[in-house]
């Protein structure tokens, strides 16, 4: 087995910005050996049109599989549920057993439904939060050990920036995606707590609103709105640039792919990515962002790990 060339799990790569990812990564220059994962799976080669559109219900992690090998890259499809952590495990393992290795985790599953408290059914919050934050947590957990054996890991994960706008009109939607930002800056500092200078933890958000199955109802509607969109591409050249970038720089970041390509990566012209050519999407999120640290951020009191006296549950 040759094990030499790093390997990239990607969850949540059935569509959509998954998709392209993944696609990018495996195609890449000192590109990736790449684990498409998802739900979904059909036949890839039973299927009318190929490429599917990459943001229908036909694209699945199957068909993800064989865009990439026909183009000429390395992958696997793994089918997997985020909210099952024995699935989550098997996953993991398979990737490993597989390639040898893993390198870098992705995570872009999420389950979305924006609304009001009271507009929002129990049953729904439960399935936000076992998909994004908890199957976030379940994926990290399993991987770390594999991502710490050559103290090189990246994750990169799909979750926004802290502010309290994000809160507004989508109260249980964001409590698990600022959880997710949580973990980020979290796992952060465990990193740096335990001198793992070259592994890093990154979260990453659109600018502006990107073309997925959500705004393909939009466009239906009204095909003036397709002129608020852009590009998969954006989203995945700010990962690929994020996973060049030397760990210290990037760990504990919340970032936004637009800022981030111009800032970090010297992206000045963004024209490339409008979805409609010579249209300039309106930026969705705030210009600028709060800082979240305190005076006394490195004044830990008394550390306490319940870990060093733990119950077995």
């Amino acid at each position: 087995m040759n094990t030499a060339k790093e390997v990239a799990l990607v969850v949540g790569a059935s569509r959509g910005i998954g998709r392209q990812i993944a696609i990018d990564l495996a195609l890449a220059k000192g590109s990736y050996r790449v684990i498409v994962a998802a739900k979904s799976i059909s036949d890839a080669y039973g299927c009318s049109t190929f490429p599917p559109d990459p943001n229908s219900p036909q694209s699945t992690i199957s068909t993800v599989e064989r865009e990439i090998r026909e183009a000429g890259g390395e992958a696997a499809a793994i089918a997997v549920d985020v909210r099952d952590f024995d699935a989550v495990q098997r996953c993991v393992q398979e990737t490993v057993e597989l390639y040898g290795r893993l390198d870098v985790l992705i995570y872009n599953s999420g389950a979305i439904w924006w609304a009001s408290v009271e507009d929002t059914p129990m049953k729904r919050f439960q399935l936000m939060q076992r998909v994004n934050p908890e199957g976030l947590y379940g994926f990290v957990q399993a991987s770390l050990p594999h991502l710490k054996k050559r103290g090189s890991g990246r994750i990169i994960v799909v979750s926004p920036p802290i502010y309290s706008r994000f809160f507004r009109g989508k109260v249980s939607y964001a409590m698990g995606k600022i959880s997710m930002s949580v973990l980020t800056k979290g796992l952060a500092m465990d990193f740096q707590r335990q001198g793992l200078t070259n592994m890093a933890i990154t979260s990453i958000w659109p600018a502006a609103a990107i073309e997925s199955g959500a705004t393909q109802k939009m466009t239906q509607a009204n095909p003036k709105e397709a002129e608020g969109l852009r590009k998969a591409t954006i989203f995945s050249d700010a990962v690929l640039a994020m996973l060049k970038a030397p760990a210290d720089t990037i760990n504990g970041r919340l970032e936004l792919d637009e800022d981030y390509l111009r800032n970090d990566a010297g992206v000045t012209d963004f024209s490339k990515y409008s979805l409609i050519p010579g249209t300039s999407p309106r930026r969705i999120m705030p210009a600028q962002l709060p800082n979240l640290a305190v005076k006394e951020q490195d004044d830990e009191g008394q550390i306490l790990n319940s870990a060093d006296n733990r119950a077995k549950l």
